[in-house]
């Protein structure tokens, strides 16, 4: 017999381990598990291994509401990260809900028996294996976990070092004393300068064209002030929502005033740079704040390090690699015995799996997002997408929420399918994430959509989606809550 279990959660990363978090506590009747493609919990923390991996967003709202954040570093190392959702996922029983090693390939919906019959594969065997579920929440992020982006650089076979990208960074890799140089200028970028620069001979950080990049404090005074003064119950979320608002004050800002906040970031980098710096060339991006990703460095590391005469930041284009280095289209040549191509991601929607309902393909590249959690015309699906401009936590955290209660309302009304519906035909598509960053358009055409309107309007503001999914009505004009009037309720099996 197939196993039947009342929710499916597809992938164990930070995102998962808190939708098994909530199952547990809000869901105690429903049957579970959590599917994992690789060996270990954890998603991208577990996965990366490159020099001073840390977050981007602070800890604050990346942790889970229902277990605040317990350390005193607003900005976190990755092992510090990985730990928490390891204990996490230990402390709440999801641990032991994980099967490892079984990757989600293809699931089917069956509106005559209202389940989904999911086929995964066993990592290393090729073997398969079917079960179904009432319902399928995939957790899997936004991007491809077996290679990242790598473009073909002219003449990379002459190089005679190691050519190296942060997402398969060899454990044996030894570059202290060498000279490396980094292509990108991105949060992995950024993040890897001054930390290779501790031990290697000299870093450049080779770049096309300028990113946003601003300093960062490490710990939030405000923050444990609060904790300090506040008991834990008031504290933490007082410091959560002080964090959420002020992103998202920055962020609104830069989209409104973007010449004002130009000029408060060159101000901010005047003083943390050598005198002279020639800033316009190097840190004067050609696209307003916030039109792609914000770059965040803490205590200002990278421009201590450019300060400090470890790094130099090149803003050129590559001609070729040669057999010692890379020469650049203006003619100067970067000597390298290391180049580490921080060129970004290649995007997964839903980990790549195959979905179809009641037998026909479903091209997800033509849905749209219902709330950024659901797929128009896709029953009883609901995917975990961060924000772009926050915490991707704090969205995740809704979204969670939101299925949780979701299941327990179909549960008492006896309703076995959860559908959302277009009925407006004059919505406009747009593109699901909101970015003109380079990984965000390679991949826009195998995006969901979003739609000019609500619900299918994706808001990029926790304040909105905390109204529209927490404190407005669970089900609305546009989502179908149904059950065949002749379809016994499925029981879950023991």
């Amino acid at each position: 017999m197939v196993e039947h279990l009342d929710v499916l959660v597809v992938g164990a990363g930070l995102s998962g381990v808190g939708a098994g978090a909530y199952l547990e506590r809000d869901c105690p009747w429903a049957t579970y598990a959590v599917l994992e493609a690789r060996a270990d919990l954890g998603g991208t923390w577990d996965l990366f291994r490159y020099p001073g991996i840390r977050s981007d967003s602070d800890m604050f709202t990346l942790g889970y509401s229902f277990r605040p954040w317990p350390n005193a570093e607003a900005i976190a190392d990755g092992p510090a990260i990985l730990q928490y959702i390891r204990d996490t996922a230990a402390e709440t029983g999801v641990v032991d809900k994980i099967r490892f090693g079984r990757k989600v390939v293809r699931a089917e919906w069956s509106s005559a028996e209202s389940r989904w019959l999911v086929t995964a594969e066993e990592v290393g065997t090729g073997r398969t294996e079917q079960l179904t579920c009432g319902f399928l929440y995939s957790c899997t992020g936004y991007y491809r976990y077996d290679h990242g982006y790598l473009p073909e650089f002219p003449g990379r076979d002459r190089f005679e070092g190691p050519v190296i990208h942060p997402q398969a960074w060899p454990d044996d890799l030894d570059y202290a004393g060498k000279r490396v140089v980094i292509i990108g200028s991105g949060a992995t970028a950024v993040t890897l300068v001054p930390a290779m620069a501790e031990t290697a001979a000299h870093v450049t950080m080779l770049q096309r064209s300028p990113t946003y990049i601003a300093s960062m404090p490490t710990q939030d005074p405000l923050a444990n002030l609060l904790r300090k003064i506040l008991p834990a119950r008031y504290s933490n979320p007082v410091i959560r929502w002080y964090k959420a608002l002020t992103t998202q004050a920055f962020y609104q800002v830069s989209q409104r005033r973007p010449e004002m906040v130009k000029r408060m970031l060159r101000r901010m980098l005047a003083r943390q740079l050598p005198a002279g710096y020639d800033i316009d060339t190097h840190f004067n991006p050609r696209y307003n704040p916030w039109d792609q990703r914000f770059c965040a460095v803490p205590d200002g590391d990278l421009f201590k390090a450019i300060s400090s005469g470890s790094v130099d930041v090149v803003t050129d284009r590559i001609q070729t690699f040669t057999e010692s280095g890379i020469r650049l289209e203006s003619g100067r040549e970067l000597a390298a015995d290391v180049v580490v191509a921080a060129t970004g991601l290649d995007l997964l929607f839903i980990g790549g799996m195959t979905l179809s309902v009641d037998g026909q393909a479903v091209d997800v590249s033509q849905k749209l997002a219902y709330k950024g959690m659901m797929l128009e015309g896709v029953p009883n699906l609901a995917m975990a997408v961060g924000y772009t401009n926050a915490s991707w936590t704090l969205k995740c955290d809704l979204t969670c929420d939101y299925v949780c209660r979701l299941l327990n309302r179909m549960r008492e009304q006896k309703m076995t399918r959860a559908m959302p519906v277009n009925r407006d035909p004059s919505i406009t598509t747009q593109p699901l994430l909101g970015l003109t960053s380079g990984y965000v358009l390679r991949s826009a055409d195998r995006m969901p959509k979003q739609g000019s309107r609500h619900p299918w309007q994706v808001h990029q503001s926790y304040l909105k989606d905390y109204r529209i999914m927490k404190r407005s009505d669970l089900v609305d004009e546009a989502l179908e809550l149904s059950r065949p009037a002749d379809q016994p309720l499925v029981a879950a099996a023991s």
